[in-house]
């Protein structure tokens, strides 16, 4: 950015039009679902009526990335940090670690979860045990209520889907026969949101949907006979098109103005091949590449983002919290050091100060990263760009399976500044079994 444009974005910070000091605010995260799925981004597999209206009503970001599996883009989401910064092992958040949960208790909202949590006992016993009973227990997370899928050990976490397993309010609940994961995320939120209460809320919805194993939905002939939970890709279509129904339900319930934030947390399952645009589109979770990490983000805020809007800046999963709370007013300084970019300005209809660049520090399972999909990558990346911390340039925007190595030397240049000034302040952390607490 040259002097003029910071000047400008400056100018335009300043100049923000009034807004709601105190809005109500969800944030909904799918789970593993790539921006080709979404017929407002050219996806033609799927039926999504109601994200699509959504895009219509608000803004719809083209450039929004997260990390290659969901549970290191979760971990930035809640903290607006890289994750070589608390990232300890796969589903294992820092006990002492504060969310944008605490952070909004703080700041005089109302809380709540309702889905997908998974950072505390992740691994089974034959895993890693030194992390068995380690973590973040959701009791601790800064939710004054929740209502969660895989709060205990992996191997007591049950089904997310049909005939689920789940844990409300400190209480486990085993015996939901012929109930659904998601409508009772949805009941829960819809509770919550609709309490007589006058302070403001902030509900976090980390979906369940649409994750595997694909099975059948409510929606689905399926679902009523004895196969409810038997798998098969065909159903992978059923589970976006009823993501789209649900998250439908519960934005026609809350109040118009509400601020209204859509995101994935990693590509699509790489045994689904979608159309996009006319092309058939291969997801990638777990790989760094396109299809593993570019996803879908869609914010509504009516009365204050302009309407039908598209806009190409690039969007980080970390960048979520400093908006928020932002647009929230609240305070930040307890949640340390960040590295999310508030885009605020931009929900705004101004300019703002858009990030040049993207930094990815992936270790998902670190000492344990042999196989391809979890494997150490750090990069630096742009909208045309991609530089590996190997020296590895490839030019993503017109390769993007990455299979062709480029030589640009004022490119590799640029971008190797930001993997020195990521490696400078730890980027280049790396985690040993033995170094393990």
């Amino acid at each position: 950015m040259n002097r003029r444009q910071f000047l400008g974005s400056l100018a335009s910070v300043a100049a923000l039009p009034a807004q709601p000091k105190r809005p109500n605010i969800l944030l909904i995260l799918a789970d593993d679902l790539g921006y080709e799925c979404l017929g407002c981004y050219g996806g033609t597999s799927y039926k999504t009526p109601n994200l699509d209206r959504m895009a219509a009503d608000g803004i719809r970001f083209r450039y929004a990335f997260a990390q290659a599996l969901c549970t290191p883009t979760r971990m930035q989401l809640m903290t607006g940090k890289y994750n070589f910064r608390n990232w300890q092992a796969f589903g294992i958040i820092d006990p002492k670690e504060r969310t944008f949960g605490h952070l909004f208790q703080d700041g005089g909202y109302r809380t709540a979860i309702a889905g997908k949590w998974q950072f505390w006992s992740y691994n089974p016993p034959d895993f890693e045990p030194e992390w068995r009973g380690k973590g973040q227990k959701i009791e601790d997370a800064g939710f004054d209520e929740h209502c969660i899928w895989h709060a205990a050990h992996t191997e007591d976490k049950g089904s997310r889907y049909g005939d689920p397993t789940i844990y409300t309010n400190g209480k486990l609940e085993t015996k939901l026969k012929d109930k659904y994961g998601d409508d009772l995320f949805a009941d829960f939120l819809l509770n919550f949101i609709k309490k007589p209460d006058p302070k403001p809320w902030f509900a976090y919805w980390p979906l369940a949907l649409t994750h595997d194993p694909f099975v059948p939905t409510p929606d689905s002939p399926e679902f009523n006979g004895p196969n409810r939970l038997k798998a098969d890709n065909r159903f992978f279509k059923d589970e976006v098109e009823y993501m789209d129904k649900v998250v439908g339900r519960v934005l026609s319930q809350i109040p118009a103005d509400t601020l209204v934030l859509f995101f994935g947390d990693n590509g699509t399952n790489g045994t689904i091949t979608s159309q996009l645009n006319g092309k058939p589109y291969q997801g990638d979770k777990g790989m760094p590449t396109e299809a593993g990490t570019r996803v879908p983000m869609i914010v509504r805020w009516k009365g204050v983002t302009p309407a039908g809007k598209i806009n190409d800046d690039l969007i980080d999963s970390c960048d979520f919290l400093p908006t928020i709370a932002a647009a929230a007013n609240v305070p930040t300084k307890s949640m340390g050091r960040m590295d999310g970019v508030s885009f605020l300005p931009q929900l705004l209809g101004k300019i703002g100060v858009p990030r040049p660049w993207i930094y990815s520090w992936y270790d998902p399972r670190p000492g344990h990263g042999k196989e391809r999909w979890t494997r150490t990558q750090r990069y630096a990346f742009d909208h045309e760009w991609k530089l590996y911390d190997n020296g590895r340039l490839v030019n993503w925007a017109k390769d993007p399976k990455e299979t062709k190595p480029v030589q640009n030397a004022e490119v590799r240049t640029r971008l190797q500044n930001v993997l020195d000034r990521m490696a400078a302040v730890g980027g280049r952390r790396e985690i040993s079994v033995s170094s393990k607490k």
